[in-house]
């Protein structure tokens, strides 16, 4: 019966390689577990504590699960504070068929790091309720859970730094909100689409990465690459945000977890993810991964965070009253499509293609004029192409003026096929919403290879925000803004990006100009020379 499963991976001869490599590892910590069930914590430090820290530090070259986080946050060993684990003490945890153990390898007022290490037990694993998995008859036996980071390691950072997870620091509570710079490294990290899914996921946080992936089996080179990374993630945030993002971003990476995925788990994504999932531009495929890709829970999740997004962006800002611009009976959002399809009007262009068309606000507008032959909408967001096909009815038009409208999911930062050939694109109120990396990659992806004829492009004036009434220093109009800038600086990139690719700009203002801080939004409108 077994040779008519599926066939054998040779993924998992690296698995039995690990596990003997366990063993081995066991064999010189074999005081450990006894160590830590019967010393106190001060014969821990005073007989083994150094001992202990080589061996369980040295785990990183068995593949066994390892995480660390460092700063240089000043003092560093205020770290401790936050996670409540003292830094001369070795102390553990239980958690689901094994243990987690937290020490830290390094403290000083200049540098700390500390260290989560699991030692998970793989027949406890497979006793435990949860999926046994169906890739073929002996998955729940011959597998990488006990080796790898994945959901494991999220248990173990909510029940190792529960404080510290949940914003509660009992000591030292005005470290809680303070940003620090911080280096995270995971060691074994499997990755269901390679690099590209970390970058997706971590890049838009305003982490930088490096990744090394290692292959199945050194001895054998034909065999390729694992799925598996050694990850160090850099960033300088507040620690319940990095321990939020690594708690749900983890088991995203594996695309799997060790135990079944209910009700409660969508309320466990929205409570982690309060404060960033909603403006995350992979909010639908990190919402899929961790509810197991059960539609129900997902559509769940997924309403919750679009109607949250869609109530921030029906908050107009207030404008002061001495300063309230004749335009405003007509929302801001209203004049920037208008002044965008006026645009494309004007410039005679019949293929046009909307870049991050979001709810399909402007592709409805240039529907009612018979100039635009074919109109393409593309946005990273399955949820809000789902929103734009309802508010145009799609279904229900008749198949002339179907033909002329076509929604697609696509990454503005990456080179599409599907963009070329298109008389003009527009990219209204887009660009703020990106960091550097990003709208660099953006750049090339419409101006070098797409290189449409005329391109719209539309951002908020940073210059006009000291005239909203809850005005304050430093505050951009949405919590999603990466930037805003002033007209000096827009104008400034956008001379650049036309130098640099071949097209004549010219700026305009969007709204009543105040003659003190310009318009409430701003317009760049590039042509390419060799069409002029």
């Amino acid at each position: 019966m077994i040779l008519k499963q599926k066939p054998f991976k040779f993924e998992w001869l690296l698995f039995f390689a690990v596990f003997f490599k366990k063993k081995l590892l066991r064999k010189y910590t074999a005081q450990l577990p006894t160590t830590f069930a019967e010393e106190s914590q001060e014969q821990v430090v005073k007989s083994t504590q150094s001992d202990c820290k080589n061996e369980l530090y040295s785990a990183t070259l068995f593949k066994t699960m390892l995480l660390t986080i460092s700063t240089t946050y000043f003092p560093a060993d205020d770290l401790s504070y936050l996670l409540h684990k003292h830094p001369d003490k070795v102390q553990s945890v239980d958690i689901s068929a094994g243990k987690a153990h937290i020490f830290y390898p390094e403290v000083s007022p200049q540098k700390c790091t500390v260290a989560l290490l699991l030692d998970i037990d793989p027949v406890g694993l497979v006793r435990t309720a949860g999926p046994k998995g169906n890739d073929f008859a002996l998955e729940q036996y011959v597998n990488d859970r006990p080796y790898v980071c994945s959901s494991l390691m999220s248990a173990a950072i909510a029940k190792a730094y529960s404080s510290a997870l949940n914003g509660r620091c009992k000591d030292k509570p005005e470290l809680v909100g303070v940003s620090m710079p911080f280096v995270i490294k995971l060691a074994v990290l499997p990755v269901k689409g390679g690099e590209a899914i970390l970058r997706t996921l971590f890049e838009p946080l305003g982490y930088t990465f490096t990744a090394k992936q290692h292959p199945l089996d050194p001895a054998f080179e034909e065999w390729g690459d694992s799925r598996y990374f050694t990850l160090e993630l850099s960033n300088t945030l507040t620690l319940q945000q990095l321990l939020s993002h690594l708690y749900v971003l983890i088991p995203v990476c594996d695309n799997d977890k060790h135990y079944w995925v209910a009700e409660d788990e969508v309320e466990k994504l929205l409570a982690k993810g309060k404060d960033w999932l909603e403006t995350h531009p992979g909010r639908e495929l990190i919402v899929n991964r961790y509810l197991k890709n059960q539609r129900s829970l997902t559509n769940r999740a997924l309403s919750v965070l679009i109607a949250n997004d869609e109530e921030e962006e029906a908050v107009e800002p207030i404008i002061d009253s001495a300063f309230q611009p004749a335009e405003s009976k007509l929302k801001i959002h209203e004049l920037r499509l208008i002044a965008a399809r006026n645009e494309l009007l004007n410039a005679g262009a019949k293929r046009v293609v909307d870049l991050g068309c979001g709810e399909g606000k402007l592709i409805k507008l240039l529907m009612s004029e018979k100039q635009f032959e074919f109109i393409l909408g593309m946005d990273v967001s399955y949820r809000s192409l789902e929103i734009a096909k309802e508010r145009l009815k799609l279904e229900r038009l008749p198949a002339k003026q179907l033909t002329r409208v076509q929604l697609i999911q696509g990454s503005l930062t990456y080179r599409d096929k599907r963009l070329l050939n298109f008389e003009a694109a527009t990219l209204v109120e887009v660009i703020e919403h990106l960091d550097k990396p990003r709208l660099a990659a953006l750049e090339r992806s419409v101006f070098e290879y797409a290189k449409p004829i005329l391109v719209v492009v539309t951002t908020p004036n940073a210059e006009y925000n000291v005239r909203f009434a809850d005005y304050q220093e430093g505050k951009m109009r949405h919590s999603d803004h990466r930037f805003e800038w002033t007209r000096s600086q827009f104008e400034s990139w956008g001379n650049q990006i036309a130098a640099q690719y071949g097209y004549e700009v010219t700026f305009k203002p969007i709204g009543e100009v105040d003659p003190e801080v310009g318009a409430l939004s701003q317009m760049a409108v590039f042509t390419l020379l060799q069409n002029k």
